[in-house]
This record gives C-alpha cells, structure tokens and sequence, in this order.
C-alpha cells in the first residue's frame, strides 16, 4: 500500500503495461487504526481495478490523500458486506509497501454508493487469486513512479474480453474518461494477473498449464457463496510473505 504516488493532474497513474479493468465513480473510503493525517475523515472518490492493484482516487483535489494505492499483495482478511440497511461495501486490512510512504497496517472501508461492491468484490478476488501465482516470496521495495506521465493509450482502460470474461464489464460498462488515466514509463514493481511472458503455443494453440487450470478453476468457485451472501473473506497472511491465497476463501462464521 501507498499513498499519494497513483495520481497525476487530476486522474489516476498507472505503470506500463498496467491495465484498467474496472472504474467506478461513486465510492467512499474510510479508514480506522492509524493517525497519519491523511487517513482522517471518509473519503469520496473513484475506485479503479486494474491488473495489479486497486486504486483509490479523491473526487476532491483539497483532499490530503489524493490517491490510495492497495496491490493484491498487501490485502488481509477481505469481507463482502450487503448490510439490510444502507449500502454495500467491502472491508479489509491493507499492509503498507516497503517505501510506501506510510508503515504499519490499515483497516478500510469502501462503500458503492451506486451499487456493485459484490461484483467489484468478486471480479477484485478473481484478478488477486491470478496474480498470486506469479508473486515472489519476498516482494521488492516499493519505487514510485519514474519518468515522464503521460495519457495512457485507450487499450490500458477500455473492456478487454476474452481472457477477461470473467471481468462484470456489465455492472461497470464506463471506462474512465481519457482525460483521466496517466502512465509512467517505469513498469509495475511487482506481477500482475498475467506472467511478463505468455505462455507459449503448442501446435498453434495457447497450452494451459496445469497450475493455470488448477488456479482458473479454484477462482471460479473461491470469491463468493450464495449460502453465504453477506459475507465473503479473505485469509490472514503475515505481512511481507507470501501473497494472500484467494483460492482458501471461506466464510469464518461457519468456522
């Protein structure tokens, strides 16, 4: 996690070959655990899925925090909240990135004003459960964004189906207005949802392997219960070990 290094001139900044697969304008934050000045108060803003992370984006530009970076990695003990009253949200600890400009652990809150935190929870589990497969034991210090920022080409933000079908393109259909997507030529610290080489063909045709087949499978089925609709959980993990496992998503109160 970091803070104030995903933003530029009023939109969101994405690394090279960093990609957008979901944004929604009517999200609010909220934070309990830390007193760092720029965790005060709820904030109100846009939420962008991407392949390597979610990114928070203030609506305010007199906002203190700007934006709010939160990698796959750094996510602890995730829950799908659909409360009778009010509106959905997803809860969670977020730790912090070595040299992300803050250190300890974060509880945060994240209300869909406008509906849709169960497919931005599950379509968010689906992207952390495919990038756990190619995170490193130890991830690296955190760098922030190098060099010149520039507008993302519209391949790095609009729908991408076929590999992504599984991205609830239906319940987010706007992509983020061009105006407000900035890329850095630095590339992401650490993996994404797609190995940096893709997989080669046999006679062809794309070969799954057997890790792939095994982690599509167990993230079809891992996100959400429809036993269980209220809540859906991510496991605790040590910080700075090995990524969360989404596939051993279970619902603690049958525990």
């Amino acid at each position: 996690m970091s803070v104030n290094t995903a933003h530029a001139q009023g939109g969101v900044l994405i690394f090279a070959g960093e990609r957008i697969l979901l944004y929604c304008d009517d999200v609010e934050l909220g934070f309990d655990g830390s007193n760092e000045s720029e965790f005060k108060g709820h904030k109100k803003g846009r939420l962008y899925l991407t392949t390597h992370r979610v990114i928070f984006n203030a609506a305010s530009s007199k906002e203190s925090m700007q934006s709010f970076s939160m990698p796959f990695y750094c996510m602890r003990e995730i829950e799908l909240e659909q409360p009778i009253f009010g509106a959905n949200y997803i809860k969670g600890k977020i730790i912090s990135e070595q040299g992300g400009k803050w250190q300890g652990v974060v509880k945060i809150k994240m209300w869909f004003t406008a509906g849709g935190a169960i497919e931005f929870g599950q379509a968010m589990l689906r992207a952390g459960q495919l990038a756990s497969r190619y995170q490193a034991q130890q991830p690296p210090p955190y760098s922030p964004p190098q060099g010149p920022v520039y507008q993302a080409p519209p391949p790095m933000y609009t729908p991408q189906y076929g590999n992504y079908n599984w991205v609830p393109f239906n319940t987010f259909p706007n992509a983020p207005p061009a105006q407000q997507v900035y890329m850095t030529e630095s590339p992401p610290p650490y993996p994404g949802i797609e190995p940096t080489a893709p997989p080669q063909p046999m006679n062809g045709h794309p070969q799954e392997s057997a890790a792939d087949a095994k982690a599509r499978e167990a993230a079809g089925s891992a996100f959400y219960n429809p036993s269980a609709p209220h809540n859906v959980y991510m496991p605790q993990q040590p910080p700075y070990g090995a990524p969360p496992s989404y596939a051993d998503v279970a619902d603690k109160k049958n525990q």
